[in-house]
């Protein structure tokens, strides 16, 4: 019979280690082998080979490790959002004391044409250009206005309203409402991108009554790769690439990919992130434009300073006028009392050349005098010694006709003519009798 007393006594007090392995053990028993059914997500592979990943669903999640001899046997390259069908163990991986299925085989379930629908639409587009970075245009700086592509319904819609009446409340939104999910999704959402891309134009927008939209976004929460099927479609992907203004594409959660956020301008991993990038918060710009307007206001007073400055610098250059004319009649005094001592050093210069002159003027003219004294008594001496009377003297006569000539050659007086001869004491009446040449 049970006694609660010994009911202490009896429990068993289980190491972590211990507990894990008993657990292990129990699935084991249980369930192995096992096959799983589910869709792919995180998948990684290790530098050793090893693979490691989750299987998901709508309702759990199971961690999973596939080692390297059995991932090598694999014919295709697993990736996220496969529905795939594997096979393994169950167990504990008691280092972390996580349940971890290891995985001996894996093949794609039904989902997996769906994949491979959606990997030769990828390729196709890509070779024609659509994803091409060259033709991604920069989102603006300042949207005017923004479309959303979405379910009202969905919770998509819900959180990139909060997002933006949290960071832009002063930028207007327009909800184009579409299917997200379902066979006639694509085409609701491309009408409904057609009556954004008509909201771009600015007098359009005027007569709606608003600003031109500048970006449009594209957004729906996450799921599987069927309930993201509508974004995987052509015409879609067309659209989107023929949009007028930059469109972000906010599909499913940060691991799930589809056509539209290859062919739009900018992916963002959430519906949230989308609504982020194109709404840099109010409050940051407004911060900015304070610091800019503080700036300015520090430019502006340090351009006052600085001219006030100069002001005050010319102020005591200039100081009062009659400072002014004081300094320039003090110069003015100045310069006449130079300009008075230069004339009278220059006329006693003039005066002491003078004194000197007149020193030097008594000596001068005797000396003059004495030269020409001198000189003349030179000229009269040789003048002296030029007077025909001392030729005479030594007996020699000057013979002249009865007009006065003087008689130089015997042709001059023919036997006959008339002479006077003068000779020193007087002069001599002479008849030519006959010529005589030497």
């Amino acid at each position: 019979m049970f006694d609660p007393r010994n009911a202490t006594l009896e429990r068993r007090v289980w190491q972590v280690g211990a507990l894990c392995r008993a657990v292990s053990d129990a699935l084991q028993a249980r369930f192995n082998p096992v096959s799983v059914q589910g869709e792919i997500t995180g998948f990684s592979r290790a530098a050793s080979g090893h693979c490691y990943f989750s299987l998901k669903d709508a309702q759990g999640q199971i961690r999973c490790a596939m080692f390297k001899r059995a991932a090598s046997g694999l014919g295709f390259m697993p990736r996220d959002g496969e529905l795939v069908e594997v096979q393994g163990r169950i167990g504990v991986y008691e280092a972390r004391g996580d349940l971890q299925l290891v995985v001996e085989s894996m093949q794609r379930a039904g989902q997996g044409a769906l994949f491979e629908q959606f990997l030769r639409l990828k390729a196709q587009l890509e070779s024609e250009g659509l994803f091409a970075s060259e033709r991604k245009r920069a989102l603006p700086m300042f949207p005017r206005a923004l479309g959303v592509v979405t379910s009202p319904d969905a919770a998509a819609w819900h959180d990139v309203m909060t997002a933006l009446k949290r960071r832009v409340p002063h930028i207007p939104v327009v909800l184009a409402p579409a299917l997200v999910q379902g066979a006639q999704a694509p085409a609701s959402i491309q009408s409904a991108l057609t009556s954004l891309f008509a909201l771009t134009d600015a007098d359009r927008a005027a007569q709606a009554g608003m600003p031109p939209i500048d970006v449009i976004l594209l957004v729906r929460g996450g799921g599987s790769i069927e309930d993201l099927w509508a974004f995987n479609d052509e015409p879609l992907a067309r659209t989107i690439v023929d949009s007028p203004v930059p469109l972000i594409s906010g599909v499913g959660h940060e691991t799930d990919f589809t056509i539209a956020d290859f062919c739009a301008d900018l992916r963002a991993p959430t519906p949230t992130a989308a609504a982020e990038l194109v709404s840099e918060p109010r409050d940051l710009w407004l911060g900015a434009l304070g610091l800019l307007r503080e700036r300015l206001a520090d430019g502006l007073q340090d351009q006052l300073d600085r001219h006030a400055q100069r002001l005050d610098l010319a102020a005591r250059q200039l100081g009062r006028p009659s400072a002014l004319v004081a300094r320039q009649r003090l110069e003015l005094l100045e310069r006449s009392q130079r300009l008075r001592q230069a004339v009278q050093a220059h006329i006693h210069r003039g005066d002491k050349r003078l004194e000197r002159l007149g020193e030097a003027l008594p000596r001068s003219l005797a000396q003059s005098v004495e030269r020409l004294s001198q000189r003349w008594v030179r000229a009269q001496t040789r003048l002296e010694l030029l007077n025909p009377q001392h030729v005479l003297a030594r007996g020699y006569a000057l013979l002249t006709d009865d007009a006065g000539a003087t008689i130089t050659s015997v042709e001059q007086a023919p036997p006959g003519s008339a002479l006077r001869a003068t000779v020193a004491d007087g002069a001599l009446d002479v008849v030519v009798t006959a010529p005589r040449l030497l």
